[in-house]
């Protein structure tokens, strides 16, 4: 059983983690990718999704193989990908409530951008509890899991890997966390392709519910 009390720092990443892969806002994301790639090489909607997913599945995001083999400028990117709109995203007092009774430090490990993540966050409700977000842009547009951004997050915050819990929901991106020392846990969903590692000995915790799993965690701890 894990220990709250031990944990220094909470690393959860962002989409599909702090909010339920149903809520659909993933799929906002790629639709606006896909409108990106079609933009940018005068590509229909079929030709445009072949070649966003052969970037994903070659370089871990869209981003990154656009980057890699196109040369395209990673903020414009980010920028119009996540012009999705987020209205219908509620707040989470639920959630807020569990993350806010968690001892430690609390860090969003996202490969989407810090405008992205603050915007979710906001509408959640959860944003006050934490003190940072690492993102694309900070780990040099590298994505998860190649271990290098792990060793940069570890590095600029000061961490005790040892003492942090990483939450993911892509079970591959837990890999280099718990090759730094770090206490993992897998949140299962409904997406196939982020199942990929899930029976692996690199993720020490399942999740079916985060809300649930943060609160059967412990009695709750004193405000």
């Amino acid at each position: 059983m894990l220990d709250p009390n031990h944990v220094e720092t909470w690393i959860f990443d962002l989409d599909n983690t702090l909010y339920p892969a149903g809520s659909n806002i993933f799929a906002r994301v790629s639709v606006r990718i896909t409108e990106y790639v079609q933009n940018r090489f005068s590509l229909e909607h079929e030709p445009a999704r072949a070649l966003q997913k052969d970037m994903f599945r070659r370089y871990g995001t869209t981003l990154n193989g656009l980057m890699a083999e196109h040369g395209i400028d990673g903020e414009e990117y980010l920028h119009f990908v996540h012009d999705i709109d987020v209205a219908d995203i509620e707040p989470d007092h639920a959630l807020e409530e569990a993350i806010r009774r968690l001892p430690g430090r609390k860090i969003i490990y996202t490969n989407g951008s810090v405008p992205h993540a603050r915007r979710i966050m906001g509408r959640i409700g959860v944003d006050h509890h934490f003190e940072d977000v690492f993102d694309i842009v900070a780990a040099d547009y590298v994505p998860k899991p190649n271990p290098a951004p792990y060793d940069t997050l570890v590095s600029r915050y000061d961490l005790d890997p040892a003492r942090c819990v990483m939450v993911e929901d892509m079970a591959r991106n837990l890999e280099p966390a718990a090759s730094l020392g770090m206490m993992t846990v897998w949140l299962s969903g409904t997406l196939d392709w982020a199942k990929e590692g899930a029976e692996q000995d690199y993720v020490h915790h399942v999740a079916d519910d985060l809300t649930e799993w943060l609160n059967g965690l412990s009695k709750p701890l004193p405000a």
